[in-house]
């Protein structure tokens, strides 16, 4: 019988790296998988819970997911998406950044990471091929000349995680917008990596043109280019439509996801937008096959 990649894993670590970022090692038996930007689903208990509640791991995913959506909605979990930063096969652990928000809304993945401490649990789904790029990001990387990377500090986990990973040689230009300067991260990498921070300020997330203005001010290198864009949604959705009415960049050379929604949760519908985007991402997933 099939044994889906979700159980529970428990906090072997917590800190913060930066005022805004926690970072936090769980200890899982089921944990695979080393590729950079790697998805998991993340269940945080609902109040008065110890444990977050799922159902059985055996069996295919739409069995589990209807069992998991049948769970009265007050017992069911929270769900919330996340970048793995880093795996570690061989102890079973895997860290997670959290960005803390503060100017934009605290959520219930924030309020848990805040006070996370060693024992405290949570259940993941991943990593799993179910969340993972059709084209791997080495392919991409293979069939253009440099690479432009743009997103909020939602993002900085992937970016992180895809900086290091580089080859040697290969060119990056990256725009990272964050809270401020004590917001900054530095990364290990072989690639020749161009990081421009840009600094809010007092300017609360979502609300902020700097990503926008910066890349389309930018004076992009010569030669083809693959971007990835991530952020808040309504942010990417304006960079690709820049880079493709402007800039002339073919849409299948363009990764992009909305991390988050400025004024909404996962926990609201799609709006039409983003099922337009998602449709979008599954015809591209399809021509990639």
């Amino acid at each position: 019988m099939t044994r889906l990649p979700v159980g529970l894993i428990r906090v072997a670590e917590a800190g913060r790296i930066t005022p805004g970022m926690a970072r936090i090692t769980f200890e899982g038996a089921h944990l695979t998988g080393r590729e950079p930007d790697r998805q998991v689903k993340l269940y945080f208990p609902k109040p008065g819970q110890d444990l977050p509640r799922l159902p059985d791991a055996d069996g295919g995913f739409a069995g589990w997911y209807q069992a998991f959506t049948a769970i009265p909605e007050p017992e069911r979990p929270w769900t919330r998406s996340y970048t793995v930063r880093a795996h570690d096969p061989g102890t079973s652990t895997v860290t997670v950044d959290f960005v803390l928000h503060g100017d934009s809304g605290e959520g219930p993945a924030t309020r848990w990471a805040r006070s996370a401490r060693p024992g405290d649990t949570l259940g993941m789904f991943g990593p799993s091929d179910m969340f993972a790029r059709t084209v791997p990001l080495s392919a991409s990387l293979a069939e253009a000349d440099w690479v432009l990377m743009a997103g909020d500090e939602t993002t900085l986990p992937a970016i992180g995680t895809m900086i290091e990973s580089l080859p040697d040689g290969v060119r990056v230009l990256a725009y990272v917008e964050v809270a401020d300067a004590a917001e900054e991260q530095r990364f290990d990498t072989r690639g020749e990596v161009t990081l421009r921070w840009l600094h809010r300020d007092g300017i609360p997330a979502g609300h902020s043109d700097l990503l926008t203005n910066a890349v389309t001010e930018a004076e992009f290198p010569a030669g083809s280019v693959f971007a990835w864009l991530g952020g808040e949604a309504g942010t990417v959705r304006a960079l690709r439509r820049y880079l493709v009415g402007d800039r002339k960049i073919d849409k299948t050379a363009i990764d992009f996801t909305g991390y988050w929604r400025a004024g909404l949760t996962q926990d609201d519908p799609p709006t039409g937008e983003d099922l337009a985007d998602a449709n979008e991402l599954l015809a591209a997933a399809r021509d990639a096959v």
